[in-house]
């Protein structure tokens, strides 16, 4: 059976699959009852300084997107770092750390950007045997008007100069978590590089109104006839963390740097995706707030039956396998020539692909044939964009066909060519007309 033991920048755990901080992380209850159903390991939930915890609202904390069928697809909170005495969570991480020394106990932390905050914090996480520390410079609310969270995290001075703090005042490795509210998220990740952090770990909430109550007209969720901004999550938020990830996996001045890979991962297919991107594990938040800790147990398995099945012998043989791949449009062949092609026996005639492409792409199927109701590539208009395989309600009933090299184009009346091209060098491109001449 395949290995799914987990090395996080040396903080072992018996799989990848970490809970995020977040309030399944809040207390010595939760996690425990996280560990009981399987978890690797957990960053405990965002501890503050010393002094009176932060107050949280009394009321609704949540927004959601939903699919049609009612699935959460994307969760919205105003929720704050915690709200318990430090003392008290303090005391919870050692006993548990002590209880489970086999599971990644990882504290979240978040004080004022001075460095004797961070060096007065420092000492009494490290006391409690954790594992290392999480740098929350990512929460978009509440916590970053008041100079935390992605306050620090936009600005990527900030955030060199607190993880060097950091690194010169523990023993703990220590992992930066990212801010996706900001342009090109290669700059707080070289920033982070750059102060010597062990890791980065990303995405966090992605700042969002997630709807409006149409009668009373204020945003969801609503507290007393208002609403805030909030940090958005979930599966909706999936294709935007892996982009950042593999930004970062790429990039010529972070490749290498350990990531732990979050947003909106749910199944073990999530979860191998993240890491075929360049993640060295995952961290899980909304899928156990939706789903319930044992939620786990399906990923452990869906990730391990699919190693055995395609013979990976341990997360080393699939962490970063996909980054290679991943490029810059300019650099795609253009000379790769691909069609839609429709099953007629899967096909049940709804029409939805017809109707997408007629009204909003390229009018490369039809409707009617010989008087019957019939869908069917028109070869000589089809683009090859898809479009009418991702709208089909039929699993593979449509699948893109590449064409062979030497065989006729219909659209273009051209072979297809062996040869290599892409941008950079076609003609059309004004720059590359510039760089001939």
């Amino acid at each position: 059976m395949a290995d799914i033991r987990n090395n996080f920048v040396g903080i072992k755990s018996p799989n990848p699959f970490w809970l995020a901080s977040a309030p399944p992380t809040d207390k010595a209850y939760n996690v425990i009852r996280a560990f009981q159903a399987g978890w690797g390991g957990v960053v405990w939930k965002t501890l503050g300084e010393e002094g009176p915890p932060v107050v949280n609202v009394n009321g609704p904390r949540y927004g959601a997107i939903w699919g049609a069928d009612r699935r959460l697809l994307g969760l919205n909170n105003i929720e704050l770092i915690t709200d318990r005495e430090l003392q008290t969570n303090l005391r919870e991480i050692k006993q548990v750390k002590q209880d489970w020394p086999d599971r990644a106990v990882v504290v979240s932390l978040m004080v004022p950007c001075v460095e004797e905050s961070w060096k007065a914090i420092l000492p009494v996480v490290e006391e409690t045997g954790a594992d290392g520390i999480e740098l929350n410079f990512g929460c978009p609310h509440g916590m970053s008007e008041r100079g935390m969270g992605s306050a620090v995290g936009q600005v990527p001075e900030y955030i060199e100069m607190v993880v060097r703090w950091c690194k010169a005042n523990t023993r703990m490795p220590v992992i930066t978590k990212l801010t996706p509210n900001i342009t090109d998220i290669r700059k707080p990740a070289r920033a982070a590089h750059a102060g010597g952090t062990d890791a980065v770990s990303l995405i966090n909430t992605i700042n969002s109104i997630t709807g409006v109550d149409l009668d009373s007209f204020a945003p969801q969720p609503t507290i007393d006839g208002k609403g805030s901004h909030g940090g958005y999550c979930g599966p909706a938020v999936k294709p935007i963390a892996m982009n950042m990830v593999a930004e970062i996996a790429r990039d010529a001045e972070t490749r290498g740097l350990p990531i732990s890979g979050i947003g909106g991962i749910t199944t073990w297919r999530d979860a191998a995706e993240f890491m075929a991107l360049g993640a060295g594990n995952v961290q899980v938040c909304t899928a156990a707030m939706t789903y319930g800790f044992k939620i786990v147990q399906e990923m452990i398995a869906g990730l391990e039956n699919w190693m055995d099945e395609k013979g990976h012998a341990s997360l080393a043989d699939i962490v970063g396998r996909a980054t290679p791949n991943v490029t810059d449009w300019q650099y795609l062949n253009l000379n790769y020539v691909a069609k839609a092609h429709i099953d007629q026996d899967a096909c049940i005639k709804c029409g939805r692909c017809h109707i997408a492409c007629e009204d909003t792409s390229h009018q490369a199927i039809t409707a009617m044939v010989d008087g019957v109701r019939h869908f069917e590539v028109i070869e000589a208009e089809c683009v090859g964009c898809n479009l009418c395989v991702n709208v089909c309600p039929v699993e593979g009933c449509i699948t893109m066909e590449p064409l062979a090299v030497g065989a006729m184009d219909e659209r273009t009346g051209k072979p297809v060519s062996p040869v290599y091209a892409n941008w950079t060098t076609h003609p059309n491109n004004p720059m590359a007309k510039a760089a001939a001449e």
